[in-house]
């Protein structure tokens, strides 16, 4: 086992209103699974109360920057708590955000399209869903190229809503287009775990997504999307495993904006198995 190098890069806070236990017991688990930090992600305001029941307000935001910060100096030597968000890409939206990510020194900006949300079915819904897909997938390449994020969240969350109608071999090319434009901004993608227990079964994004991402060299970061204390690493064993059937080699980390890649093998021989969770 080495010493502890990699981070939990996409943890959530009960101001979302839909994740349990304080960012203090995230960096316990964080500490017991043998992670170098806590990047904490919860997701942003946006205006007007926008899809306002699964994030926070605009004015708890600083009562988020003070509890990361707070959090940050209580585990400090221990575990490296750093402040990132999970910011919506919405059309029409960009100057908000952009302003936004501008008024805090955040080390880390997930940026993520959510179909599932109303303002988004309200705009692009129909019933036509292998549409709606393709609409979602060039949302996703919008959003790389607006410059405003670090690595792009769960790739592939559309699946998991339109899974009567999830045909790879009718989406690819769609999918292909879009990591075509994003490989192109050198925006990462993220591995995110937590798919396993979504409708479809599987990390997001899927086996053969993950692969067209590495014939294209985009960046992979692996984050847990922890809404409860346990699921804090949860699953990294199996991702980076995943990564390196894929064609990966390494995976990534991004701290003061800054991307930095580590070499999945000596990733591997930092975690920590855990029987039970810390709380």
């Amino acid at each position: 086992m080495s010493d502890p190098i990699y981070y939990e890069s996409h943890s959530h806070t009960p101001l979302c209103m839909h994740a349990d236990g304080l960012p203090t017991q995230y960096a316990a688990h964080a500490l017991a699974r043998g992670l170098r930090g806590l990047i904490v992600t919860c997701h942003n305001p946006m205006p007007n109360g926008f899809s306002a029941p699964v994030r926070m307000r605009e004015d708890q935001f600083d009562e988020y920057l003070n509890l990361v910060e707070t959090t940050r100096s209580e585990w400090e030597g221990r575990i490296d708590v750093r402040l990132g968000i999970e910011a919506d890409y919405f059309e029409g939206h960009e100057g908000y955000l952009e302003k936004q990510l501008q008024s805090a020194d955040f080390h880390f900006v997930l940026g993520s399209v959510h179909p599932q949300i109303p303002e988004w079915r309200k705009s692009y819904w129909q019933d036509d869903l292998l549409e709606v897909q393709r609409t979602y997938f060039r949302h996703l390449a919008q959003s790389a190229e607006t410059g405003l994020f670090d690595s792009l969240a769960h790739p592939d969350l559309i699946k998991n809503f339109t899974s009567k109608a999830w045909n790879l071999d009718a989406i690819m090319p769609d999918i292909c287009d879009a990591l075509d434009r994003i490989a192109a901004t050198g925006v990462a993608m993220e591995l995110n775990t937590s798919g396993v227990n979504k409708t479809i079964s599987e990390m997001n994004p899927n086996p053969t997504m993950l692969r067209e991402m590495r014939r294209r060299n985009i960046p992979v970061t692996i984050g847990a999307d922890a809404h409860q204390i346990q699921r804090v690493a949860d699953g990294y064993e199996n991702a980076l495993a995943f990564l390196q059937r894929c064609g990966y080699d390494e995976v990534n980390v991004f701290c003061k904006r800054e991307r930095q890649s580590l070499a999945i093998k000596d990733v591997l021989d930092s975690l920590v198995l855990v029987d039970t969770p810390i709380s």
